[in-house]
């Protein structure tokens, strides 16, 4: 079984990173600041002027600890990897099927369930917990759209029908998301998703979020010998994860945006840690980064019981799960991929 290793994120300005022995030391003006044994990550994280030793850079190479570089504020640059594990049947029978619409549909169904379900799960819970709050009737006509796109999610259905589905699904979801923040309204009101640039408090924190879920997904895929930039659902762009964005669809709602919620509604994080820049995106300082990121770390070391294994796992784990239960499909051990379904 995979055990679950931490991922370090560097977000000091100026630190420079290298190799000791076996393990990864941290400097900041010539002084030492962390020393961390290799053995123990699955991947690095840099932020922003982070610098990297090239043998450090060859040592996580060997012991497959992926290595990305991120702008200062979370927008994406470069990874790099070692030698890929698994072997080319795996890749190959992952490309015909890319490049056949109804295979390609049929995995993309599942992906598309798995998010909607996981979506409406989060709105149930919400309702659950504040049956009475001002927004409850609009919770629960989100509820049963979202349960009606369910089942619209026919064997069969054409990968562009498909896509609308899931689209028209996400907007039910985020329209009612702004009834799901309880606390700190004037800091952290949500009117609808906004991407490059993040227009709102709201939409950079889950920005922020998607990222360090592509990269845990770009890792795992890795990790089982799967090409992540050949996707199902969402299709081939140079530069783009396509199948890690495919898969963390299944996971935005369950890790990413219920810690969003969370962080928000038990002001973990205030709105003053957010400033908007001239080009009108909206980006976190250091310090709310940083809160951030130990949330996220804190959320992974949670354990559960996986839906489909009926094992018990860390929610860490949940992106190498996932996409080692691609991998056996790909190969012929699974009838169908089970995505991940929260209950």
């Amino acid at each position: 079984m995979k055990r679950h290793l931490n991922t370090l994120y560097v977000t000091t300005q100026g630190c420079y990173l290298a190799k000791e022995g076996e393990a990864v030391i941290v400097r900041l003006d010539a002084l030492v600041v962390m020393r961390v044994p290799i053995h123990t990550l699955g991947g690095i994280v840099c932020f922003g002027q982070v610098g990297f030793s090239p043998f450090l850079l060859g040592l996580c190479g060997q012991r497959g600890v992926a290595v990305s570089f991120l702008s200062e504020n979370g927008r994406f640059l470069a990874r790099i990897q070692g030698p890929v594990s698994g072997n080319v049947l795996l890749r190959r029978e992952q490309y015909r099927r890319a490049d056949d619409p109804t295979a390609s549909a049929a995995l993309a169904r599942s992906v598309i369930a798995g998010k909607v379900a996981n979506s409406r799960t989060v709105i149930l819970r919400a309702l659950r917990d504040r049956p009475e709050s001002a927004g409850a009737e609009r919770l629960k006509a989100a509820v049963a759209q979202l349960a009606q796109h369910l089942a619209a999610l026919k064997e069969g259905v054409p990968l562009d029908t498909l896509r609308g589905i899931e689209g028209t699904a996400a907007r039910v979801y985020f329209e009612v998301f702004d009834d799901l923040i309880t606390q700190q309204k004037d800091g952290f009101s949500f009117r609808e998703r906004s991407r490059r640039p993040p227009l709102d408090n709201v939409n950079a924190l889950l920005s922020f979020l998607y990222t360090l879920l592509r990269h845990d997904f770009e890792a795992a895929l890795e990790s089982v010998g799967l090409d992540p930039a050949v996707g199902f659902l969402h299709r081939d762009r140079p530069g783009r994860a396509s199948l890690a964005l495919d898969l963390m669809e299944e996971l935005r709602a369950f890790l990413a945006d219920r810690l969003a919620l969370s962080l928000v509604n038990l002001q973990q994080i205030r709105a003053d840690g957010f400033r908007t820049e001239e080009s009108g995106g909206v980006v976190m300082d250091d310090a709310t980064r940083k809160a951030v990121l130990v949330a996220y770390q804190k959320r992974k070391q949670e354990e559960i019981v996986h839906p489909f294994l009926g094992d018990k796992t860390t929610v860490g784990l949940l992106p190498h799960l996932q996409a080692a239960l691609l991998a056996r499909h790909l190969r012929g051990d699974l009838d169908g991929y089970p995505p991940f379904l929260w209950k």
